[in-house]
This record gives structure tokens, C-alpha cells and sequence, in this order.
């Protein structure tokens, strides 16, 4: 029965049709847990929209290997104790098929470590902090070009290039408490000081806070070149508007996942322009799906897509990849095994690009860096897949 809120059930045939024999297996069932509320809300409610439009696309052509796709999502509420035990459930009392991964490294290891108790394929669409890769998985997969610690590569290396009397010489950094917010910052806070950039504040905040205005006088005393927030969405926003306040003028900001989001610039209150993030993902991209999963999102849910939706999508396109090469989609040690496997040797062509993994679930490609410019988020870095010229130093805020 198709009663559930959080469930998005599979279409059925129309009276007296004869189902295939896929069809009469029943649906595959994937169990999803995600931060539908809670601190990690946003980005989670966009992961799961991702899903239901991977979702939507397969169930139009005709399902995985002729069955139907029925997600069952569960509600985590940002919290990881919870997302354990809902993976349990799923697993367990659902008895789903497959498994799709949460929003957030915090709650990816606790779910990981549940699907691989079962012997689960676990790919994940937004766990990228170095500790994920470190537990000894053999089943998980991140599903985007690059893991936290390298998702400012391409701007690191820009800035090192700069002429001498162009380089920045002092960074500061702010970063929630949080394994990816605090790898994207330090990934790129470690490459920068390498280089002889200054470190003159480095701050970490608990997800809890929403005054932002000490972390902003600490930073507008030390006068920064640059300031770096390994953030969220809410966070970002907190943390941008305090900076305004005080009227800091750094030549440079940059914060992770929250401009990457279509409310950050009325958040912001015009804020955004020249402001800088790390993006896998871009609307405007010839990769493959891309274009398809754009015009159905719009068609679902009325907006643009936006990054969080594309790495749940591109979760479903490894997985659709992985059922169609093994020839099945269950929870057997057999399938399971073939579905690894599979994903572990194999090369991806998804939304994000090209996607494959080295032996510990870690994808080996790199992050984008976008910008607003004139209002407009463009693609800066790298040179080949820019839609405009990087803007350096930033215009004042």
C-alpha cells in the first residue's frame, strides 16, 4: 500500500496487463535514510529529491531488469545513532533489495557499518571525510569526483601559481565541527600553508551555533587575505552575514556546500558575488544524464536542480550500472558480491562525469571551483571546464 509519506511507491500496471516476469518478483526495494530534518536537513531533503528523480526515470523506462523501483526512505533527523538503527530496520524488518547511503560522513559511518555487516553494497552520496574511507570498508563507494581533503585542489593550485605580489599571504579559516566541512577547509588550509599562506585564525564551531558575530571579530581583527569556512548551508549564510557586519574585506571567500545551494544568495542578501566553492556538479555540463536529469527535476519539483539532487541521481545511475551488468538486484551474499565487484573494476559515465574508485571506495577524479560572477554562478577553475574567468581579488562587501 502506497499510504506512507516517505515512500515513493512503484507504478503499477493498468487492470488485466500481464506482468513480466520481472514485475512478478515484485519491486526492487531500496531503504534510504536521510536528514530529512534536523542540522542536516537542506542538503538531505536535496539528496532525496535526487533519488525520486533517478527513480522517476528508471520506473519510466521500465524498472531495474523489468522491476519497478520502490525507494523507503526513513527520517534520521541529522542524528547517527538514529541512522543505525533505521538502516537495521530496512535491512531487517523491510528486507529492502538494495541500499542507498545518507547525507553527511557523520552519518554515512554508522549506516556503513550496518550495511556492511550485512554484507550490503553501500553507495553514498555525500560522505567524503577522510575517516569514512579509514574503517576498513569493502562495500562503500562515494559517488562524486573527489573525497573532502581534495575538493579545493584546483583553487590550491590556482593561488599557489599567482605572481608573488598576488598571492595571498594570510588565510583564515572557520569549520563546523564535522568530518567533510572540516576536510574541505583543512584539505585546503594544508596546501595553502605548504605554500607559505599564513594560518592567522583557525576556529571550529559546534552544528548547534547561530551567532556568528565572535568568529567574525576574530577574523575582521586579523585582517585575512582570505577566509575559508568549511561549512553547511546554515552555517555558510551565519557565518557570511557576520563577516558583512563587520565589514571584512578579505580578496577572497570561499565555503564549502552552502553557496552550491539555489537560497544561498537571498539568504545572503546580495552578498554571494565573487564568493567561491568547490562544486562536483554543474547544470550546465554535457555528462552524461545530465541534461535529462535537469529538465525532470524542473518537471518534479518546479526549480533548478542543484548539487545535492545530482549526487543522490548519480547514486542511482551506479547502482542502475551495477544491476544491469550483474543481472540481478537482491540481498543475497551472490548479488551483493557481483554488485561490488562490479562497481569496484568499473569506470561510471554519470551527471558528475566519470566516475571510478581506488580500493578503498575513494572516487579519483576532482572538484570544480564555482563562483557567483555578475549574479551568476559560473564554473572558474579548471581552465577547460570554466564558463568564466576566475575574479580575484573579490569586489567588497
Amino acid at each position: 500500500m502506497c499510504g506512507l509519506a516517505l515512500t515513493a511507491c512503484a507504478k503499477t500496471d493498468g487492470p488485466g496487463a500481464a506482468p513480466s516476469p520481472g514485475q512478478q518478483q515484485g519491486p526492487v526495494k531500496i531503504g534510504i535514510s536521510l536528514p530529512l530534518t534536523g542540522d542536516f536537513s537542506e542538503p538531505g531533503k536535496g539528496i532525496q529529491e535526487g533519488y525520486q528523480v533517478w527513480a522517476d526515470r528508471v520506473n519510466a523506462k521500465g524498472g531495474l531488469l523489468g522491476r519497478k523501483v520502490e525507494l523507503i526512505f526513513r527520517d534520521d533527523a541529522s542524528d547517527p545513532n538514529r541512522v543505525s538503527s533505521d538502516y537495521e530496520s530496512l535491512i531487517t524488518q523491510d528486507k529492502v533489495d538494495l541500499v542507498f547511503g545518507p547525507f553527511s560522513s557523520r552519518l554515512v559511518i554508522p549506516a556503513a557499518k550496518v550495511a556492511e555487516s550485512y554484507g550490503m553494497v553501500f553507495v553514498e552520496p555525500a560522505g567524503a571525510a577522510k575517516e569514512v574511507f579509514e574503517q576498513g570498508f569493502e562495500r562503500l563507494f562515494y559517488a562524486a569526483p573527489a573525497i573532502a581533503d581534495d575538493h579545493y585542489d584546483y583553487l590550491a593550485d590556482h593561488l599557489i601559481k599567482l605572481p608573488e605580489d598576488q598571492r595571498p599571504k594570510t588565510a583564515a579559516y572557520a569549520s563546523l565541527d564535522d568530518p567533510f566541512a572540516q576536510g574541505t577547509a583543512y584539505g585546503l588550509r594544508d596546501r595553502l600553508a605548504e605554500a607559505g599562506i599564513k594560518t592567522v585564525v583557525d576556529e571550529v564551531y559546534p552544528p548547534e551555533t547561530t551567532d556568528f558575530s565572535p568568529i567574525a571579530a576574530k577574523i575582521a581583527a586579523a585582517k585575512p587575505d582570505l577566509v575559508v569556512g568549511g561549512t553547511q548551508f546554515e552555517d555558510s549564510v551565519g557565518l557570511v552575514r557576520a563577516l558583512q557586519e563587520l565589514k571584512v574585506q578579505p580578496k577572497l571567500a570561499a565555503f564549502s556546500t552552502g553557496p552550491t545551494l539555489a537560497e544561498f544568495p537571498d539568504a545572503v542578501k546580495g552578498a554571494a558575488e565573487h564568493i567561491v566553492s568547490p562544486v562536483g556538479w554543474s547544470a550546465a555540463s554535457t555528462f552524461t544524464g545530465n541534461e535529462e536529469m535537469v529538465g525532470r527535476y524542473k518537471e518534479m519539483f518546479g526549480g533548478p536542480a542543484n548539487e545535492d539532487a545530482a549526487n543522490g541521481y548519480t547514486v542511482g545511475q551506479i547502482i542502475e550500472a551495477a544491476v544491469t551488468a550483474a543481472g540481478c538486484a537482491d540481498p543475497s551474499k551472490e548479488c551483493q558480491d557481483k554488485l561490488t565487484e562490479h562497481i569496484r573494476q568499473g569506470t561510471f559515465d554519470t551527471v558528475v562525469g566519470p566516475l571510478s574508485f581506488d580500493d578503498k571506495g575513494r572516487p579519483e577524479q576532482a572538484h570544480m571551483i564555482q563562483q557567483y560572477v555578475d549574479g551568476r554562478i559560473e564554473i572558474v577553475l579548471p581552465e577547460q571546464a570554466k564558463t568564466a574567468d576566475f575574479v580575484y581579488p573579490k569586489q567588497a562587501w
